[in-house]
């Protein structure tokens, strides 16, 4: 077995490198598509787990939900809490480990994650926890990049520069229906799966790579841990995959990240 910690800290490094709520705009229209997925009403109890920069929850918190937010990047929570001051609204940010949810059993009315619990080194306990924490009746709502799709070939690219922890399972594989009904336990047919498209654009390649390698944690650590010659490699590398997704059909960049967004009725 893996050193699950171990993990956790690299990871909590990795996120906090450079500024993901810098990227994480590119992300607020799956989290109000996943909140329109799983049904939210005023006053349901809502969680974010590994909200990031806090999409989905200040998503939640404005349809008059009572939304909290946990991730275990303190940074991250730092710029979730001021995106509500500056919005005026409710919703709660705390520092925790999607592995550990701070919340007793069936806490919440919806469980939300998009492309969040996704990166939890133990997945299968990961799963547990959103089932944990959902009551009877009420719903868990995830978004997961697809192996397949342009952040699935992309986080294969960083992972072949910068390996993982052995034994540890890609995360992409949360974008599989097989594999989410072996986390849930229950057949593929108690799933509601859709898959969408999560787009980014940018002025063309040179200025995604610009920005990514300036802000995105993982990206950013395996070009500190190249040399000149793997840096030149691995650029290129991301560059063919960039061109590959793209769907502009102009010399703008508009990559298609395919994902898919899962909904549990417990």
């Amino acid at each position: 077995m893996p050193d699950f910690n171990a993990v956790k800290h690299q990871q909590k490094e990795t996120w906090a490198t450079g500024d993901f709520a810098v990227i994480g705009w590119n992300t607020v229209f799956p989290g109000e598509l996943l909140c329109e997925a799983v049904d939210l009403r005023a006053g349901h109890k809502v969680l974010d787990v590994a909200t990031g920069s806090g999409n989905v929850a200040l998503s939640a918190a404005r349809r008059n939900c009572e939304a909290v937010g946990i991730d275990y990047v303190p940074e991250l929570i730092e710029r979730a809490r001021a995106r509500a001051g500056a919005e005026g609204l409710p919703a709660r940010f705390e520092v925790a480990d999607c592995e550990e949810i701070p919340f007793p059993d069936r806490s919440f009315d919806r469980v939300l994650s998009l492309y969040g619990s996704m990166f939890a080194p133990d997945q299968q306990m990961a799963a547990n926890e959103l089932i944990r924490v959902c009551r009877p009746g009420g719903r868990i709502g995830m978004g997961n990049w697809t192996p397949d799709g342009f952040w699935g070939q992309t986080f294969a690219l960083v992972g072949r520069y910068r390996p993982p922890a052995k034994g540890v399972r890609p995360p992409p594989e949360w974008g599989t229906g097989k594999r989410l009904a072996e986390l849930f336990d229950i057949p593929v047919s108690g799933l509601k799966i859709t898959r969408r498209s999560a787009l980014f654009r940018y002025r063309d390649n040179r200025h995604w790579i610009e920005v990514f390698s300036t802000w995105f944690g993982p990206i950013m650590r395996v070009l500190e841990a190249l040399d000149e010659n793997g840096r030149g490699e691995f650029l290129l590398e991301l560059d063919e995959i960039l061109s590959r997704f793209n769907r502009s059909g102009d010399e703008t960049l508009m990559v298609s990240a395919d994902y898919l967004e899962v909904v549990v009725d417990l």
